[in-house]
């Protein structure tokens, strides 16, 4: 894999914070009713994830065979609290783009990297004025949240995820996240379903945590001779203790 030389090779650091279920399974279609809801934007594309166990506060992958994405941990500022409905850990992430060609995947896909195809619903919302309201944002630079209803399949199995992303203003990005959640969150998650901190995680923790991970991880540590340190009894990316 090759970055090529735009003429401005890295997009601006973007700081978000973000919360994320993951669940086992197909997407059923009541959820997707539920979602729909909102308007939605629909796109498909496969990321093929870097698993590393020295990289415990960074996620690295290749987005959709068009940019090397690298997010940095920036800490959590705790539960996200929406009453009855769901509770999950909030993370501040930094991010970094950069352009780059397709992975050359001629002997599959190389050891350490787990590609993840994806099927992702996608509403926007738009913080001002103390309301949020489901539009894009506009050019103002106005706190938003995009809100994802994702369909995942990795190595054969089928899996599913909601998830919260806000952008903006470092100082409204809690405010934009929660006033977000308690819009979407309104009306309950059909057949009782409450996310809760157990099924919280970013894709990077994630993916350490499925059956696989390891030995996809070891092979990174082969190549380079190097001899493996103990992991996390989550996994090869957890980047904090679990909070509850």
């Amino acid at each position: 894999m090759t970055a090529e030389p735009p003429q401005n090779p890295v997009t601006e650091a973007v700081r978000s914070l973000e919360v994320r279920w993951i669940f086992p399974g197909q997407l059923e279609t009541a959820v997707a009713r539920w979602f729909g809801r909102f308007p939605a934007e629909t796109q498909s594309r496969e990321d093929i994830y870097l698993l590393d166990p020295q990289w415990r506060a960074l996620s690295v992958k290749v987005r959709g065979g068009s940019a090397l994405e690298v997010k940095a941990y920036r800490g959590s500022p705790g539960i996200l609290e929406v009453a009855s409905r769901a509770r999950g850990r909030m993370q501040y992430w930094q991010k970094w783009s950069f352009p780059c060609g397709p992975p050359s995947l001629d002997s599959g896909v190389p050891a350490g990297w787990r590609p993840v195809r994806k099927r992702r619903r996608i509403s926007r919302f738009t913080l001002a004025s103390g309301q949020i309201v489901a539009r894009a944002p506009g050019p103002g630079g106005e706190p938003q949240c995009a809100v994802e209803l994702t369909e995942i399949r990795t190595r054969g199995q089928d899996w599913w995820t909601l998830g919260f992303e806000a952008t903006g203003p470092a100082d409204l990005l809690r405010s934009a996240l929660e006033t977000t959640a308690a819009l979407v969150f309104a009306h309950a998650l059909p057949g009782g379903l409450q996310p809760g901190p157990d099924d919280s995680w970013s894709y990077a923790e994630w993916l350490c945590r499925r059956p696989g991970a390891e030995s996809d991880a070891d092979g990174l540590w082969l190549s380079s001779d190097r001899t493996p340190r103990q992991r996390t009894r989550s996994g090869c990316c957890e980047i904090t203790p679990r909070e509850v």
